[in-house]
């Protein structure tokens, strides 16, 4: 592993930051609503999986009124 001076290494980083593909601000938007759509999507899955597993564990103990 050759070393590299601070000076080339910087020069080497902004080269590579060039070749990166950035999102635009709607790209970035659509993404960001999509993940709160999946947030919810998933509360409510598990909210209706602990109230069914809530619901079985009383009925199989017993401790439902």
């Amino acid at each position: 592993m050759s070393k590299v001076n601070p000076a080339q290494f910087v020069r080497q980083v902004r080269q590579e930051v060039a070749k990166v593909s950035w999102p635009s601000r709607k790209e970035t938007g659509i993404g960001t609503f999509m993940v709160f759509i999946m947030v919810f999507l998933a509360a409510i899955f598990f909210f209706v999986v602990d109230l069914g597993l809530s619901w079985a564990v009383q009925l199989i103990l017993g401790l439902g009124g």
